[in-house]
């Protein structure tokens, strides 16, 4: 099943194009309008030429004020920055607080040990459903998306996988993806983060952390992206009135990620 291709950047981590996933009836995800990453604090415009081809216009920002400043984005040339902050009201919940988890075993195991982190990533994607906070940095994500003077757009938080994966999902749906061909796509990000987290983990693991919590917060797991899709259907009945009613995304923005993103073939 095709997933987001792998774009070769030397300096962003887990960056992907969006582009030539399918949508059913022979149509495909635009090629180069979209594109989900990692933070973009590492990146260098000037050497990484693998990105600087891509005339990115716009960076959408899902991290919270915290991981923005520990880690302020470098942007490409020309780009401009967005920020859509999902977890603005619960920053301190797993996803924003991935590498100070993975630098404190004894802090990971107080909140994560005993079986509780997949079951706190699981709530936490509830919440990025269920959150006003959330549904406004969604519907604002995708608002920009469905701006063609906004494209190409990359949209990341830190590692690419959870409040970005969430997007990735939406849109993808709203486009008219199959929930099978999200999930592969959701998980398709796990080979890439577990090797640029790998220094973190085995510096967790020799200081005594936990393996399966480590596992837990470096990877996205079918249960987190169910998670989300059992709170859309029990909120709201479906991704349409989720779309509507929860994010209150406008009709006109609706037909412009249609318009602009969906292509034939």
């Amino acid at each position: 099943m095709e997933t987001a291709r792998t774009v070769p950047a030397a300096t962003v981590v887990n960056l992907r194009d969006l582009g030539g996933i399918a949508l059913g009836r022979d149509r495909r995800v635009r090629q180069g309008a979209l594109f989900r990453s990692g933070q973009l604090s590492e990146l260098d415009p000037a050497r990484d030429r693998a990105v600087a081809a891509l005339g990115i216009r716009t960076v959408v920002d899902l991290r919270t004020a915290d991981e923005r400043q520990w880690a302020p984005d470098r942007l490409p040339d020309r780009a401009r920055l967005f920020v859509a902050d999902v977890l603005g009201d619960q920053p301190g919940v797993a996803p924003a607080r991935l590498r100070s988890l993975l630098a404190d075993p004894a802090e990971a195991e107080r909140v994560l040990g005993g079986g509780r982190a997949e079951e706190l990533f699981a709530e936490t994607y509830r919440k990025m459903v269920l959150s006003p906070g959330a549904a406004a940095a969604y519907r604002a994500f995708l608002e920009t998306a469905a701006d063609p003077g906004a494209r190409p757009l990359i949209f990341h938080c830190t590692a690419g996988k959870d409040r970005t994966g969430w997007a990735a999902a939406v849109l993808l749906m709203i486009l008219g993806a199959s929930r099978a061909t999200v999930l592969a796509d959701f998980l398709a990000v796990n080979p890439v983060v577990r090797r640029a987290f790998a220094p973190y983990v085995q510096k967790f693991l020799d200081g005594g952390g936990d393996p399966v919590v480590a596992a837990a917060v470096v990877e996205v797991r079918p249960r987190y992206l169910q998670a989300a899709l059992d709170a859309v259907d029990e909120r709201w009945g479906g991704l349409d009135a989720y779309v509507r009613d929860g994010l209150r995304l406008p009709d006109a923005a609706l037909r412009r990620l249609r318009e602009g993103l969906v292509v034939g073939g």
